[in-house]
């Protein structure tokens, strides 16, 4: 049964998280409350050091006050520490929870989702909104404590100093509270917005940072700066939004609280009550009133913060309600043999309508090389993507070694796979660490350095000063295209599994570091099963099984020579590409 109050639940929520700190936060209040003790003690003494000390010429009182103002000015100095900094420390821990969950969350959600989320946004989500919540856990709370035991303690004094003066505040309380209830819906909502354009503009940022060369080669820049501004000022009308009502409902509850003194000064003026009205007692309540305007205005700003961090705390918790990867897969695999069917398979993209793919069977025995070929868009990566369990078919069955991959633990599967991509990513670390990157069995440098050989990377690293151990940057930009593809192939190699996926595996290479490449492959195929994405037909034409995909189905199979004699779709492809080249 959904909560019918989503706000009241994302509250409830996030007090979880202060649950933990239950020590510290005690600590914080008592630190708070005795600030605002104090602060109440002081002003408190007003009333008998005009009608006692300065009205009777008693000097004793000065006398005491005076020696007790130091010390009690040095308690409230300890008491305000103790609320502040453990409140700080209460949203540093709050925030740094959120941070990592979100991290993780991030790294076993679906490729599916990833795929649909804009990357600037997913980076503000653990920048900015977290930021916003360590606000709410200790800058919002610290206010809403400290300001609000002084409001408390004020009233109180004034009630019991003049009761009849006071009762105004019983009228205008939930006039007040009326306001705040209304304004914090307000905020909450102009707070979302603000979130998801500042979501926007980080992914406009990176966009354009990651496309600098782009942008430069192609005159981009009017475009992009025009693009940005307009994201740039929709998120500064948002915050104009936000202060606008800010400013008004403190404006609107500060006018109330004027409306209540013109009242106390006017009930003051009647015979009946002035006569019983020593100077002290006026003084101290039109002084109490005036002192609640600052906190009412601090309670009615802080508002602001903390509806911001419930905003914020909204869109961290759907994506920590985001299912993560299916894994129902119970059966572990230590090393597979490579068998590879894939049985009727269908799949079609998360909110496409026609199929990636549609009735896809072929089989593969340990050790076969099965290529895949077809134009771009045919379905030929989605059949590796399958494989890896990145995405589930909408019908028929993936298997290795007979089993149906649904039925092996994911990161079981994915050890038996080794994937060199087109696409290569490599991390802001050295080339032995990028090489070695997620061999979970302790490998020797011997080994790295044998891959390295092996995939000709040792060509390149010997020209560096700090060799294997040279730092390449973010996504190994310091690298040609080549030189990250054989890094990626190094890797590959090193993970020794027995099913090896290479999709376009030698796209990024000159003619002459492809066939040094393509000797290594070969011998490393030798001891696999090995799944080949191919444009270029001239490096399959030794595979067991060359399998030719258009529009998501399989149009025809066979041997590089069996499809040439057939004279069908696979021999114009290669008398295209024989023209080409020749």
């Amino acid at each position: 049964m959904q909560n019918s109050d989503p706000a009241a639940s994302n509250q409830r929520r996030f007090f979880t998280y202060l649950r933990n700190y239950k020590l510290a936060f005690f600590v914080a209040v008592i630190g708070m409350i005795g600030y605002s003790a104090l602060d109440t003690y002081v002003i408190s003494n007003l009333k008998p050091l005009i009608d006692d000390s300065l009205g009777n010429g008693d000097s004793d009182f000065l006398r005491i006050a005076a020696i007790a103002i130091v010390p009690l000015f040095i308690l409230r100095g300890i008491f305000n520490f103790m609320g502040t900094y453990t409140l700080s420390w209460i949203g540093s821990q709050v925030v740094m929870t959120m941070r990592q969950q979100l991290f993780e969350k991030y790294m076993h959600l679906p490729v599916s989702f990833h795929d649909q989320q804009a990357v600037g946004a997913l980076i503000s989500k653990v920048t900015y909104d977290t930021e916003q919540v360590a606000n709410a856990a200790s800058k919002a709370l610290l206010t809403i404590v400290r300001e609000g035991a002084l409001v408390i303690g004020l009233l109180v004094v004034m009630l019991y100093q003049s009761w009849q003066l006071s009762l105004i505040f019983l009228i205008i309380g939930p006039l007040v509270a009326i306001i705040v209830a209304v304004v914090s819906k307000r905020f909450r909502k102009v707070s979302r917005n603000i979130q998801q354009s500042m979501g926007s503009v980080t992914a406009s940022v990176e966009q354009a940072v990651k496309g600098h060369k782009v942008i430069l080669m192609f005159g981009g820049q009017d475009f992009e700066r025009n693009r940005f501004a307009q994201k740039n000022n929709h998120n500064r009308q948002q915050t104009m939004k936000l202060a606008v009502t800010q400013i008004l409902s403190v404006s609107s509850i500060q006018v109330i609280a004027s409306v209540a003194l013109a009242v106390v000064l006017f009930m003051a003026s009647l015979p009946g009550i002035m006569a019983n009205l020593t100077a002290g007692t006026f003084i101290s309540v039109v002084f109490y009133m005036v002192m609640l305007l600052k906190p009412l205005k601090q309670l009615t700003t802080v508002n602001n913060e903390y509806q911001r961090g419930m905003a914020a705390c909204n869109s961290i918790f759907e994506i920590l309600d985001e299912e993560i990867e299916v894994n129902t897969g119970t059966k572990k695999v230590e090393r597979a043999q490579g068998n590879i069917a894939f049985n009727h398979v269908t799949f079609t993209y998360p909110g496409k309508e026609r199929p990636a793919l549609t009735d896809i069977s072929f089989s593969a025995r340990p050790g076969e090389t099965i290529a895949l070929v077809g134009k771009s868009g045919s379905g030929k990566s989605t059949i590796s993507s399958l494989l890896t369990r990145f995405y589930l078919p909408q019908q028929g069955e993936v298997q290795l070694d007979g089993m149906n991959i649904n039925d092996i633990e994911l990161r079981s599967l994915r050890k038996q796979f080794a994937t060199v991509s087109q696409h290569v990513t490599l991390f802001n670390d050295s080339i032995a660490n990028n090489i070695a990157y997620g061999v979970t069995d302790k490998v020797s440098r011997e080994d790295i350095e044998k891959a390295a050989k092996m995939a000709h990377v040792t060509e390149f690293v010997d020209q560096l000063d700090e060799g294997l151990d040279t730092v390449i940057g973010e996504n190994g930009l310091m690298l040609s295209g080549g030189q990250r593809q054989r890094i990626a192939i190094a890797r590959a190699i090193l993970a020794r599994a027995p099913v090896l996926i290479l999709d376009e595996a030698t796209s990024a290479l000159d003619t002459e570091s492809e066939k040094l490449i393509q000797d290594a492959l070969e011998q490393l195929q030798k001891s696999c099963t090995s799944l080949v994405v191919a444009h270029r037909l001239s490096t399959i034409e030794k595979a067991d099984q060359i399998i030719v995909i258009d529009q998501g189905r399989i149009l025809e199979q066979g041997r590089h020579s069996e499809l040439l004699a057939k004279k069908g779709h696979y021999a114009q492809l290669h008398a295209l590409q024989f023209g080409e080249t020749h």
